[in-house]
C-alpha cells in the first residue's frame, strides 16, 4: 500500500463527507478541470450537522493539484513520468454549447467523447490504479456553469449525477469564479440541485464531498464569494471545504510585498469569515476546526495580472503556512503549468497554459507542494453521521486476472510474433498499452529500468464493458480483389480482406494493411468510411 493509500484509508475512518477542489481558468486555459483528490476527499465531515452529536475522528490533508483536462497539448497527470502528483483536480466540467442541462469537459468534449477522444475514462482508472484520487470540478472562469443556464432544478440535478456516476467520484469541487455563475438565482439553483445529488448518493449509502473553491482578495472572501457560501450552507449541503483562489488580486503590490504575503492575509480573512458562517449556521467549531476545511490554490508563476508572479520562494512560504495552520488541501494551477516557458516563448508576462513564466525545473512547484504534510491528530467532527468507513462507491481500478479476453478488449491482444508500428495500441494483462516506436516482441510488461528502455506507454486498465471496435469491412465486388502480380498505381482501389485500401503511388506486390514501421511507409491507405 502506497503512502498515499495508507493517508486515505486513516482519513476514511470514522468519516462521511470528502473532499473535492478547485482551481481558477482563465481565457487561456480550456475549461475543464475537478477538484481535490484523494485524502481530501474523504478526510472532510459535512458542516451542517447538529453539534450536540459530535464523534472523534482522524484528518487528513491532501496536496491536490489542477489540472486542465482539455488544454493541448495533452498532460498525462496518470503517467508517474509525467506528474508527481498523486491526487488532482480535474477541470472544468460546464454546460455543453447548445444544450443547457448537459455537462461537458470544456464545453469541447461530451462526456461519452472525452472517452473516446481523450481516453480519460482510462486515464482515470490509471491514476486510481496507481493509488491516486480524482475529484472533478465544475465551472472555472471561461465557459458556463451548469446552474447558469439550466433553469429546472431536476435536469440540473440530473447533470451533477450524470458526472459523479460516470467517474464514481466520492467529491466535486464547484469553481465559482464568473459575475453570472454567482448570481443569486443561480446559487439557489446550483446549491439546491447539489443539495439533492449529495442526499441521493447518502440514501445509496455513499458519501460526496462537496468543496466550493471561490475568490479572495486580501482579507478574505469577496462579497460575492461570501454569498456563494452562504446560499450552499442554506440550501443543506454538506460543505466539506472552501478553497481560496489567492491570484489575479488585480493591484499593485506594496513594496517589499510578495504573492505569499496576499495569500496569507486572504486565508486568515477567510478563516474569520467562515468560522462567522458555521456559527451563524448554528455549528460551533474551534479555530483549528475551521482551518482543517479550508483550502488554497495559488497560480504558479506568472498571474494574469501582469504584475503578480508567484515564484518557488513564494511557494515554500505557502507550504510552511499551510503545514503550520494545518489546512485541509494545498492546491495549484495547474500541473500543465509547471516548467519553464523556455527561450522560443517571447513574452512570459503574458500567460501561458502550458509553462509558468518563472525560472524552474520541469516540476518544481509539484516538487515543492508534494512536501505537504499535516501529521493527523484527534479532532471533532460536526453531527454524528459520518461511521462509514469507505465512500461506499466501487471504481475500476481493481487489478483483473486471468487470461485476456478478446471478446472483452477494445484492442487486440498482444501478440510476440506481429510487428506494431507507432501509435498501435494492444491489450496485454488487461491493460491497455500504445507502441511509441515500431516493435515486435518485446512484452508490454516487462521489467525495465528506465521508461525509454520500452517501447510501450502503459495507458490504463481496460474498462469494464469494453469490446472490440468493428472493423469496417466492404461487400465483395466494391473494388477488385487485391492481386500480387498486379501493378497499381496512385488512386487505384482494391479489396483485401474485406477492406479497402488506395493506392498512395506506383506499387507492386506490397500487401495492402501490412504492419510497417510508419504509416507512410506503405503504399496503401485503408478506406474507412
Amino acid at each position: 500500500m502506497t503512502p498515499e493509500e495508507q493517508a486515505h484509508a486513516e482519513a476514511l475512518r470514522g468519516l462521511t463527507a470528502p473532499a473535492p477542489l478547485r482551481r481558477r481558468l482563465s481565457w487561456t486555459r480550456v475549461g475543464g478541470v475537478i477538484l481535490l483528490a484523494g485524502v481530501v476527499t474523504a478526510a472532510i465531515v459535512g458542516f451542517r450537522r447538529d453539534a450536540a452529536e459530535r464523534t472523534t475522528f482522524v484528518t487528513a490533508s491532501s496536496f491536490a493539484p489542477y489540472v486542465d483536462v482539455t488544454a493541448t497539448p495533452q498532460f498525462g497527470f496518470e503517467d508517474p513520468t509525467q506528474s508527481a502528483a498523486a491526487n488532482v483536480v480535474l477541470g472544468f466540467v460546464v454546460q455543453t454549447p447548445g444544450s443547457a442541462c448537459q455537462p461537458s469537459w470544456g464545453a469541447a468534449y461530451s462526456l461519452n467523447a472525452a472517452s473516446t477522444g481523450m481516453d480519460l475514462d482510462r486515464r482515470i482508472a490509471r491514476l486510481r490504479q496507481r493509488g491516486g484520487h480524482v475529484t472533478v470540478s465544475f465551472g472555472g472562469q471561461a465557459n458556463s456553469e451548469l446552474a447558469v443556464s439550466c433553469k429546472d432544478a431536476n435536469a440540473l440535478a440530473a447533470g451533477y449525477k450524470n458526472v459523479v456516476d460516470r467517474y464514481s467520484l466520492d467529491a466535486i469541487d464547484l469553481d465559482i469564479e464568473s459575475d453570472a455563475a454567482s448570481a443569486p438565482d443561480v446559487d439557489t439553483r446550483r446549491a439546491t440541485a447539489i443539495a439533492a445529488v449529495q442526499q441521493e448518493e447518502k440514501s445509496a449509502g455513499r458519501s460526496l464531498g462537496v468543496w466550493l473553491t471561490l475568490p479572495v482578495g486580501p482579507k478574505g472572501l469577496t462579497e460575492t464569494g461570501q454569498q456563494v457560501l452562504t446560499a450552499t450552507l442554506t440550501a443543506g449541503v454538506d460543505v466539506a471545504g472552501v478553497n481560496a483562489l489567492t491570484m489575479d488580486y488585480g493591484q499593485p503590490l506594496a513594496a517589499g510585498q510578495t504573492m505569499s504575503d496576499l495569500a496569507e492575509s486572504s486565508l486568515t480573512g477567510l478563516e474569520t469569515q467562515l468560522h462567522a458562517s458555521l456559527s451563524g449556521s448554528g455549528h460551533s467549531l474551534s479555530d483549528d476546526e475551521v482551518w482543517q476545511r479550508i483550502g488554497v490554490t495559488p497560480m504558479i508563476g506568472q498571474n494574469d495580472t501582469a504584475s503578480e508572479r508567484f515564484d518557488l520562494d513564494d511557494a515554500h512560504r505557502l507550504l510552511d503556512f499551510a503545514q503550520q495552520h494545518r489546512l485541509r488541501l494545498l492546491s495549484m494551477w495547474s500541473l500543465n503549468r509547471d516548467r519553464s516557458c523556455g527561450p522560443n516563448y517571447a513574452n512570459v508576462e503574458v500567460v501561458s497554459p502550458n509553462c509558468s513564466g518563472v525560472s524552474q525545473d520541469a516540476g518544481a512547484f509539484t516538487a515543492v507542494f508534494n512536501k505537504f504534510s499535516v501529521s493527523p491528530r484527534p479532532a471533532t467532527a460536526i453531527g454524528a453521521s459520518s461511521s462509514t468507513s469507505s465512500s461506499g462507491r466501487t471504481t475500476p481500478a481493481a487489478l483483473a486476472t486471468g487470461a485476456d479476453d478478446p471478446a472483452n478488449s477494445p484492442y487486440p491482444i498482444w501478440n510476440p510474433s506481429q510487428a506494431y508500428p507507432k501509435g498501435t495500441k494492444i491489450v496485454w494483462h488487461h491493460n491497455v498499452y500504445e507502441a511509441k516506436w515500431y516493435t515486435q516482441g518485446d512484452t508490454p510488461d516487462a521489467p525495465v529500468s528506465n521508461v525509454a528502455d520500452t517501447p510501450w506507454t502503459l495507458m490504463g486498465p481496460v474498462l469494464p464493458g469494453e469490446h472490440p471496435s468493428a472493423t469496417p469491412t466492404l461487400p465483395s465486388g466494391t473494388y477488385p480483389a487485391w492481386n500480387a502480380a498486379t501493378v497499381y498505381v496512385a488512386g487505384d482501389r482494391v479489396l483485401y480482406d474485406g477492406v479497402g485500401y488506395q493506392a498512395k503511388w506506383w506499387t507492386q506486390g506490397d500487401l495492402p494493411g501490412i504492419a510497417t514501421q510508419s504509416p507512410s511507409d506503405t503504399p496503401w491507405t485503408p478506406l474507412t468510411s
